[in-house]
């Protein structure tokens, strides 16, 4: 998009340089019927010759009325006089010119979109096409959605996607140097410092890194299917659909833990609330974990902690910290 101003800015001051040489040289008392006819010649190429000339003749002829009024110079350095002048208003002109296709550039382009939830909080963003996202606790996303280009940003947190579907302009999901392609889908992207997860409920996708310089650069996905990018490695999990399900239980405000441990279940409490939960021991940390929680309760899950698993909790500010 940059190139084209430049090229028509460049363009312009061709023109506009080319049309005060033939004014230069038509003021000459060595103008012929020669030169005439290689003016001429040149006005006849291209409406843009025509309109620089006479726009930049009528500027001349205001320089040399100005130069005249001042009754100082003579005839040889009135010509010195004119001729910087009009350069000047030349290249005025082509910077306004330069400037108005800019501006046309700049207005024209499709603003982005921002959408972002707070740590516990939930929304649902419709676009126009049809398309619904669900935006996690703590989730930045960017969106350029327009006839022709359909582009979403995670900059961080976790979003699910119900594409709706269109060959000719597929959705595309940059997470950061990774890419994910809608090829008619439902899939969930989570990003966070360490990694990278895809998983597809429904349809395809293709993930793949554009920059990619190793093996495995572009992979499809279906439905079940998870991809886990960890820096440059790339790991692939078939999971069941009550698994993804599961995973999808924020989207009722619900945490569906199945034997998971202690440390892990901490963590996602730790993505919806200020108040943190901290589990020093490994041991403690590796105890196994069944139940659903509110996301946004973290005393229910230190209630069990305490009266099933007989552990110690104390708190401490905001950080709640599971012992023996």
């Amino acid at each position: 998009m940059s190139e084209m101003p430049m090229a028509a800015s460049v363009s312009a001051k061709a023109i506009d340089a080319r049309a005060a040489a033939w004014l230069e040289r038509r003021d000459d008392e060595s103008w012929s019927t020669h030169d005439q006819a290689e003016l001429d010649a040149w006005l006849a190429e291209d409406l843009s010759h025509r309109v620089a000339y006479w726009r930049l003749k009528a500027a001349w002829g205001r320089a040399d009325r100005l130069a005249a009024l001042s009754g100082n110079a003579s005839p040889a350095r009135q010509g010195r006089i004119v001729l910087p002048l009009f350069l000047k208003i030349a290249a005025v002109l082509v910077v306004v010119a330069a400037a108005g296709v800019l501006a046309l550039n700049y207005v024209s382009r499709p603003a982005d979109r921002v959408f972002q939830t707070p740590i516990g909080g939930h929304e649902v963003v419709r676009f126009a096409d049809g398309t619904k996202v669900e935006l996690n606790t703590n989730t930045i996303i960017r969106a350029r959605m327009t006839t022709d280009q359909r582009i979403i940003w995670l900059e961080k947190g976790e979003a699910y996607f119900q594409v709706r579907h269109d060959a000719l302009h597929p959705l595309i999901v940059m997470a950061g140097d990774r890419r994910v392609t809608d090829l008619g889908t439902n899939f969930l992207v989570r990003r966070d410092s360490r990694r990278l997860e895809v998983a597809v409920m429904e349809g395809r996708v293709w993930f793949d890194a554009p920059n990619a310089n190793g093996a495995r650069p572009s992979l499809p996905l279906g439905q079940g299917q998870v991809a886990i990018a960890s820096g440059q490695k790339i790991s692939l999990e078939h999971r069941t659909m009550r698994a993804l399900e599961n995973e999808l239980g924020w989207r009722r405000g619900v945490l569906v833990f199945r034997n998971t441990t202690l440390g892990d279940a901490a963590a996602e409490f730790n993505r919806y609330n200020e108040q943190k939960l901290s589990i020093p021991d490994p041991a403690v940390a590796y105890i196994k974990i069944g139940g659903i929680f509110q996301a946004t309760n973290v005393a229910a899950f230190t209630e069990v902690a305490e009266d099933v698993l007989g552990l110690t909790v104390h708190k401490h500010g905001n950080e709640i910290v599971i012992s023996r």
